[in-house]
C-alpha cells in the first residue's frame, strides 16, 4: 500500500492543475492516468486536435479575404488528414510539457485505470497486468466524460458520428449536420463551415449557448449563415437515419428533414463515472450522471473532490483548471486564488467569442443598472487592415460608469483579448484606465479604448462625475 497526500484520478486540465497546486503546498501527490501519457481527452480528442484543425480553417478564411490571392477550394476528394497535418506533432508536444511539469513539481504519475476499494483507498489496474494499491487523505476525481448518445441517434462512427470521432473521416464531406448547439457543436460547426463543407445546425432552443451574452451569439449565428451555414433553432430530432447508400437523413417534429453526407451528434457529454466504484463512498451522482459538489469541488464525502467535466457544465479547459486548482486549495485549508467569475471563458468558433466577469444583464440584474460601452473591430486600424467585416468588444461598467465589472468580445483574437480584461477585472482597474493607457499600434486592444470612451460619452451625459 502506497500512502499519499493526494491521489489525482485523471490528467486532463482539471486533474493537472489540482496536481501542481497540492504539490506547489509540498502535498505528496500521484497522478493516476488510464490513457499511456498524460493530458486526458482534451489533449488527445478533444480541443487539441479540434483546435487544431480550427487554425487550418481559419487560416484559409483569412485568405479569402486577400484581395491578391487565388481562392483555396476544397472539395469531397479533400482528405481531412491533410487538413491537420501537424497534429501528431502538436499533441506529442503538449502531452511532453504537461509530463515536464508534473515532474518538475514532483507529481508522480501511475498508467492505469484507477478505482475506490474504500472511501480513502484507489486500486489501480495497470494494462500490462497487475495492480497498486493507493492510499490518500485526499482524492481528486478528474476522469473527465464521453460523448452522450441519445437513443433516437444510432452513431455508427463511420456516417454519424460524435464529437471524439468527427476526425476519423477520411475525406472533407459536401454536407455535415450538427445536432446540438452547445460549445462542441457550434466549434465543430464553424470549423467545417469555413472549410467549405455545407453545414445545418439542430438546435433544440432558441439560441446557441445561453450562458453567454445574446449579442454574442448573434453574431456568431449571422457569420455562420454568412459563411453558408444554416441555423434551424427550437427544433426536435424526431428520426435519425442513414439511407444505406449516401446521405443521413434527419426527421424534425415540424415535418423538416435535413439531409447531409454525414451527421455529428453534439449533445452534450456524459461523465465517465462508470466502474468508479463511488457506491463505496459517500459521493452522490446525480439524474443527468454528473457527481454532485459545492462551489470547492467537495462532494458529500468532504475528503473527495470532483472536478471538470464530472461535475457538468461549463466543461471548458479553463474553468477546469479553476476548479482543480481551487479544489487542492480547500482541501489543504487556503483561500480561494480567484472568484469564479474572474475566470475567462473562451469559445474557439468561427469568430471566437469570449468572457468574462458580470454580462450586461447580469450586471442589471445585481446593480440595478449598468453603462455599457461597444467598439466594433472592423472601426480599428487593425480592423481595416485585416479586412474584418464583423465582431466587436463590448464593455460592462457598473452604475457611475466608473469600473468595470464585465467584458464580452466576438471576432478574431477574442480568446486572446479578452486576457486584458481580466488583468483589469482582478486589479480594480477603473474605465478611465484605459483611456490613460497607451497600447501597441495598430493593433486589436485599441478597442478596449473606443468602448471605453463610449461609457465616458454617456456617463458626461448623464452628468456622473469621474471617480
Amino acid at each position: 500500500m502506497r500512502r499519499y497526500d493526494f491521489v489525482v484520478l485523471g490528467s486532463g486540465p482539471a486533474g493537472q492543475y489540482a496536481a501542481l497546486e497540492a504539490a506547489s503546498h509540498g502535498a505528496s501527490v500521484v497522478i493516476v492516468e488510464r490513457e499511456p501519457r498524460v493530458g486526458g481527452a482534451c489533449l488527445h480528442r478533444g480541443t487539441i486536435p479540434s483546435k487544431s484543425l480550427r487554425e487550418t480553417a481559419f487560416q484559409l478564411s483569412r485568405l479569402k479575404r486577400g484581395a491578391f490571392t487565388e481562392p483555396v477550394v476544397l472539395d469531397e476528394s479533400t482528405e481531412v488528414s491533410s487538413l491537420i497535418t501537424r497534429l501528431t506533432e502538436v499533441i506529442d508536444g503538449n502531452s511532453e510539457s504537461i509530463r515536464r511539469q508534473l515532474e518538475a513539481a514532483g507529481v508522480e504519475h501511475l498508467h492505469g485505470r484507477g478505482r475506490f476499494i474504500g472511501p480513502h483507498h484507489i486500486e489501480v489496474a495497470h494494462v500490462g497486468g497487475g495492480v497498486t494499491h493507493l492510499e490518500a487523505d485526499h482524492v481528486v476525481i478528474a476522469v473527465g466524460s464521453h460523448p452522450r448518445q441519445p437513443p433516437t441517434v444510432p452513431i455508427d462512427h463511420e456516417n454519424l458520428l460524435d464529437s471524439d470521432s468527427v476526425l476519423s473521416m477520411l475525406y472533407l464531406p459536401r454536407s455535415l449536420t450538427v445536432l446540438g448547439a452547445g460549445v462542441i457543436a457550434s466549434e465543430w460547426a464553424s470549423i467545417f463551415a469555413n472549410l467549405g463543407v455545407e453545414v445545418t445546425i439542430v438546435d433544440r432552443g432558441p439560441r446557441p449557448m445561453p450562458f453567454l451574452d445574446p449579442e454574442l451569439t448573434a453574431e456568431l449565428v449571422r457569420a455562420f449563415e454568412a459563411d453558408g451555414g444554416r441555423y434551424l433553432p427550437d427544433e426536435e430530432v424526431v428520426e435519425v437515419a442513414w439511407d444505406g447508400v449516401s446521405e443521413v437523413e434527419t426527421r424534425l417534429a415540424s415535418g423538416t428533414v435535413v439531409r447531409s453526407r454525414k451527421l455529428l451528434c453534439a449533445y452534450g457529454r456524459a461523465a465517465n463515472t462508470r466502474g468508479l466504484g463511488l457506491e463505496l463512498t459517500d459521493a452522490v451522482v446525480n439524474e443527468r450522471g454528473h457527481i454532485e459538489a459545492d462551489e470547492h469541488g467537495r462532494t458529500a464525502a468532504p475528503h473527495i473532490y470532483a472536478v471538470g467535466d464530472v461535475v457538468g457544465p461549463p466543461a471548458l479547459a479553463a474553468t477546469s483548471q479553476h476548479q482543480g486548482r481551487q479544489a487542492a486549495r480547500h482541501a489543504l485549508g487556503l483561500p480561494p486564488s480567484l472568484p469564479y467569475e474572474h475566470v475567462p471563458i473562451g469559445i474557439f468558433t468561427i469568430p471566437e467569442m469570449a468572457s468574462i466577469g458580470l454580462t450586461e444583464a447580469e450586471a442589471r440584474a445585481r446593480h440595478g443598472s449598468a453603462l455599457v460601452g461597444r467598439a466594433k473591430l472592423c472601426e480599428t486600424a487593425r480592423g481595416h487592415i485585416a479586412g474584418i467585416a464583423g465582431g466587436f468588444l463590448k464593455l460592462v461598467a457598473e452604475p457611475s460608469g466608473a469600473q468595470l465589472v464585465g467584458a464580452q468580445m466576438v471576432g478574431e483574437g477574442a480568446t486572446e483579448l479578452v486576457g486584458m480584461a481580466q488583468l483589469a477585472l482582478v486589479n480594480h482597474m477603473p474605465i478611465d484606465g484605459w483611456l490613460d493607457n497607451v497600447f501597441s499600434f495598430p493593433t486589436m486592444s485599441e478597442a478596449f479604448r473606443l468602448a471605453a470612451l463610449e461609457i465616458v460619452a454617456q456617463r458626461e451625459h448623464l452628468g456622473i462625475a469621474a471617480q
